[in-house]
């Protein structure tokens, strides 16, 4: 099973990924703003990380270039 980390500020935009996301056989983590997906980064292993581009206290650019 794939470990994917859902990085979106929309709420219900990334419950609506993650359900169906996991509706086809993926373990899904969230997170709501750039720190706090920074800190799943570094704490755990994921196969896949997905992205919002305009995100509270840093952006999805930056945090694609830190990871």
């Amino acid at each position: 099973m794939s470990k994917l980390l859902l990085i979106d500020d929309d709420v219900e935009l990334a419950n609506m990924l993650k359900e169906f996301l996991t509706q086809e056989s993926f373990t899904v983590t969230t997170a709501h703003d750039g720190l706090t997906g920074e800190q799943y980064v570094l704490a755990g292993k994921f196969d896949l990380v997905i992205l919002d581009v305009m995100m509270p206290y840093k952006d999805g650019y930056t945090l694609a270039k830190e990871i």
